[in-house]
């Protein structure tokens, strides 16, 4: 009775711990340990099978060197024989059998200590998963091992659903990392504008943020160079954000004189001034509900900057001539390929005003930081010119790779008008290097050998005109920076010629 007892207290311990965990090696080893408390098991293993043999993953009573010894061919030894034939076999002295391997060596004296080897299949559903083998000691007289057999199949059997149900969490946890991995390759150009291209980590990252503040009615200021796209991810802004079917209304600042636009920004009233015969809607009231866009606002003068930040803090105006306050809803986007920091420095620009502004700020990269995305771009602006102008024109990789190299100061803007010179002025079906504008293949070619070979006071110059950027043009800082003194600063800044601004 009490041995009965004793056996079911082992099985609930055993099925208490499989219960606990899905980590397969803890519950291997916690297993071992449980049979080894109740049963008095002298030595204990449970060998898994992979690659056609049957490796020991957990043991009792063997060192770690020993456990590391415990493979087993299928067929091979006591345990091999069982892992291949799904019946379990019982050795009831190890001395006395010659097909016993003692492979571990953990047995030191087998001949004399009386060690019976117990080993079962571990099965699930006919499939042998592995093997489970015990050593029990025993006394001169005669034993049987029913018992403990019986027991020994009970505990493979809860084994043989915990191993089953491991491995399956296993796989399904690699699929989902081969599929997450699989997914970060093919979201590689994940964010998506319609009309922009870019590929390219610089421009993967303008076009994530656009899909983040789209939905958002926060401001917006665009900075970059001329011929980034500006207006292109300003579009977009709006046509992804929740006004989409609202108006979207564009103002370039620096295209308008200034004493007109303040009636672009905000409409008149009749007879506000000579030539006003009557009422007119500005640009912030045609916007309402939608998006205005103001591009350039670098150059809003100081005299109109005061109503445009009236306007975003607390979104009303009046029209010239009126008195009457008008309010509007509308989500603004501003742009600007000016120093809007310098100008602020300079008092060109209002502080409130440029903070109102950056509440979102987004930088787009010239075309010479994502030269990545040129081949696209080329292919791009090839279909829409071939198409315009009735024309298959092919461009060849060599040229490609010659505008590659060229830096484009006028960023997309010039790339596209290039395509289309050489689209309409091209007098074969494909464009080579040599039917490049002058421009772009010296420019090139200079790029190549400086690439190649830069004269050392060229590498000097731009690492003390890199330094002077970063420290606000602040010669002190610059040369702490580059590790020199303030003196030898102001000789190298006089040697080269270097002043605020140049590069």
């Amino acid at each position: 009775m009490e041995n009965h007892s004793l056996q079911l207290t082992t099985l609930y311990e055993i099925s208490k711990l499989l219960g606990a965990s899905i980590d397969l090696n803890k519950t291997l080893k916690g297993a071992m340990r449980v049979l080894s408390d109740f049963l008095e098991m002298q030595r204990g293993t449970v060998a898994l099978i992979e690659g056609g043999e049957a490796v020991i993953k957990a043991a009792h009573g063997l060192t770690i060197a020993e456990l590391q010894l415990g493979r087993y061919k299928l067929g091979e030894g006591i345990i091999g024989q069982v892992a291949k034939s799904g019946y379990p076999i019982v050795v009831p002295n190890v001395g006395d059998e010659p097909v016993f391997l003692n492979r571990t060596g953990a047995r030191k004296n087998i001949k004399k200590d009386n060690i019976a080897f117990l080993c079962v299949p571990i099965m699930f559903k006919r499939e042998v998963l592995g093997v489970l083998s015990v050593d029990r000691l025993f006394g001169d007289d005669e034993v049987t091992f029913d018992t403990d057999l019986r027991l020994l199949k009970i505990i493979s059997s809860l084994l043989a659903q915990h191993i089953k149900l491991s491995r399956q969490v296993e796989k399904e946890m690699q699929d989902l990392i081969a599929e997450r991995d699989t997914l970060k390759i093919e979201l590689k150009g994940k964010y998506r504008i319609e009309n922009a291209i870019g590929n390219s980590p610089v421009m993967q990252e303008v076009f994530e943020a656009v899909h983040k503040v789209a939905r958002s009615k926060a401001t917006v200021l665009i900075t970059g160079e001329s011929g980034t796209g500006k207006e292109l991810i300003a579009k977009a802004i709006h046509y992804m954000s929740p006004r989409a079917m609202q108006p979207f209304i564009k103002l370039n600042c620096a295209a308008i004189p200034d004493g007109l636009l303040e009636t672009e920004l905000f409409g008149h009233v009749k007879g506000a001034f000579t030539g006003a015969t009557a009422i007119r809607r500005g640009r912030f009231e045609l916007a309402h509900k939608g998006t205005i866009f103001l591009d350039e606002i670098g150059d809003l003068s100081l005299g109109l900057q005061p109503k445009i930040l009236r306007v975003i803090q607390e979104r009303e105006f009046e029209r010239i001539g009126s008195e009457k306050t008008i309010t509007v809803d509308v989500r603004l986007v501003a742009a600007t390929a000016k120093d809007l920091p310098k100008l602020v420095r300079e008092g060109k620009f209002r502080e409130d005003l440029y903070y109102r502004l950056n509440v979102v700020p987004m930088f787009l990269p010239p075309l010479r930081d994502r030269k990545e995305d040129i081949g696209e771009l080329v292919a791009c602006f090839l279909a829409k010119f071939n198409n315009e102008n009735s024309t298959r024109v092919e461009i060849s990789p060599e040229a490609i790779s010659t505008m590659a190299r060229y830096q484009w100061q006028g960023n997309i803007r010039e790339l596209e008008n290039t395509i289309e010179r050489l689209v309409i002025m091209s007098t074969g079906k494909k464009v080579q290097t040599q039917d490049l504008p002058i421009n772009i293949r010296e420019s090139a070619s200079a790029a190549e050998y400086d690439n190649r070979i830069m004269p050392l006071y060229q590498a000097e110059k731009e690492r003390i005109i890199n330094a002077l950027s970063v420290s606000d043009w602040i010669h002190a800082r610059a040369a702490k920076l580059l590790g020199i003194s303030p003196r030898q600063m102001g000789y190298k800044v006089r040697k080269y010629g270097i002043g605020k601004g140049l590069s």
